[in-house]
């Protein structure tokens, strides 16, 4: 069983920075990992992900150049620095663990799932 648990967020006004962190127990190691977002009233969204060695990433083009992803295997964290935030940032972010080393942009194909941490930008 894998448990992740998000940390971080919070209020912060356009421009700030955040960064958000997924803490998990369980295996991890071997496995990509992304972080989502779902605004109000909106679907799901990707928003970055990181392979297994964390030696590739990728980001939604929303957030390419503001955000970045990394990985502490030895801490088991993913985190997710956020730079610049802006208004349309607004949501709650999670964390998953992707079913194989490669992660994608799908949220179908993870299979564990954090709770979720508010991030709220003020314009």
């Amino acid at each position: 069983q894998v448990h992740l648990e998000e940390s971080g967020g919070g209020l912060v006004q356009a421009g700030d920075s955040l960064r958000l962190s997924c803490a998990a127990s369980g295996r991890t190691f071997g496995y990509g990992m992304g972080w989502f977002r779902q605004a109000p009233g909106k679907e799901r969204e990707f928003v970055a992900a990181i392979t297994w060695s964390g030696g590739s990433t990728y980001y939604a083009d929303s957030v390419k150049g503001r955000f970045t992803i990394s990985r502490d295997n030895a801490k088991t964290t993913v985190y997710l620095q956020m730079n610049t935030l802006e208004s349309e940032d607004t949501a709650v972010y999670y964390c998953a663990r992707a079913q194989g080393r490669w992660p994608s942009a799908d949220a179908h194909e993870y299979d564990y799932w954090g709770q979720g941490t508010q991030v709220t930008v003020s314009s």
